[in-house]
């Protein structure tokens, strides 16, 4: 007979009252992996050029603002503020299905996601996401990799 699955929680990902409306409380460290994990899904040319229309898309509409994002074979993570009436989850949860559909991503269920509260909190998780394919061995420099995009920020008022 089968062992029974325990039901996992579902984490709360609204912001809490005592957040300030400063934008780093409002900046996330996100990361979504995709249901076959060690099959290489996203770092393919055609994939992460659709998954970064989508993310320019969103960025021009106000619907967040991604600040950094990177795909590895397997997962993705990226740096994102939220300041719209829509909640992250929603956002996010709309952008899988969208992807999902139209680059035939198979998403895992749900994401991890850690609000970032300092200025080195924003360091230290950029860091990370720029030397994870370093990490993983996938190149021996991280200015190497292709599926890595940071927005401008300086250019942006």
């Amino acid at each position: 007979m089968p062992q029974e699955r325990k039901n996992r929680k579902t984490l709360d990902h609204t912001i809490p009252f005592w957040v300030t409306n400063h934008t780093l409380n409002k900046t996330f460290f996100i990361t979504i992996c995709c249901k076959q994990r060690h099959h290489n899904q996203l770092a393919k040319p055609e994939i992460w050029s659709g998954l970064l229309e989508t993310i320019s898309t969103r960025n021009e509409r106000n619907l967040w603002t991604c600040h950094l994002a990177l795909v590895m074979p397997d997962h993705f993570h990226g740096l994102f503020s939220f300041e719209g009436k829509k909640s992250m989850s929603s956002l996010i949860k709309d952008w899988k299905r969208w992807t999902a559909k139209r680059l035939k991503i198979n998403w895992q269920d749900g994401l991890f996601d850690h609000r970032l509260r300092s200025n080195e909190s924003l360091v230290e998780k950029r860091q990370y996401i720029f030397n994870n394919p370093v990490r993983a061995g996938l190149i021996s420099d991280s200015g190497d990799w292709p599926y890595l995009w940071e927005r401008n920020e300086s250019s942006e008022s």
